[in-house]
């Protein structure tokens, strides 16, 4: 997000080790319910809708659908899946904008290597290796998103499985990663 450079959460996805990850998943009876008014704010600033900042509510639903219907049993329903990415991005650290600036990697312009950045989620994530995804545009790669994988509670980071293979639109190459 451009005005902000900050990373926010794109979402919370069950995954597979081994096969595609799970979407679409059969919606359980409580799964209508509506988004408890006590989280949205803090939903706003942690998870916005970055393509429409005026509506929130229709991506945070998307999200939930693809995504949050296909956590049973660890997810119990629709505010137990958003009390969950509050929850982890909050007291689990994993505001990758903080991490990051930890260890003196900011927004400033600077061409870091893929390393420092891993080592820098790494300090943080008990030395487990994220997923990162990069994208080029007019010369300058810029990282664009950070994958923090955790185990089936979501209490403890483990190391992301099913990362970016060999080299694609989105792959991080060694040196002058902009942020």
């Amino acid at each position: 997000d451009p005005p902000d450079k900050l990373f926010t959460v794109h979402g919370l996805w069950p995954s597979n080790f081994n096969g595609p990850d799970p979407e679409n998943c059969k919606v359980k009876p409580t799964a209508s319910q509506t988004i408890d008014t006590s989280l949205k704010p803090q939903l706003e600033i942690i998870w916005p809708n970055v393509f429409n900042r005026a509506d929130h509510e229709s991506f945070w639903q998307k999200q939930w659908d693809k995504h949050g219907t296909c956590g049973s049993p660890t997810i119990i329903d629709k505010n137990h899946y958003f009390e969950t990415v509050i929850r982890m991005y909050i007291t689990e650290k994993q505001n990758v904008s903080y991490i990051l600036s930890k260890a003196n990697i900011n927004p400033d312009g600077k061409g870091r290597t893929r390393k420092d950045i891993q080592i820098a989620i790494r300090n943080s994530t008990n030395d487990k290796e994220p997923k990162l995804k990069c994208q080029t545009k007019n010369g300058i790669t810029e990282l664009v998103e950070v994958s923090l994988c955790s185990n089936y509670f979501g209490k403890n980071f483990i190391n992301c499985p099913n990362k970016t293979p060999g080299k694609t639109r989105y792959s991080c190459p060694t040196n002058d990663i902009h942020y």
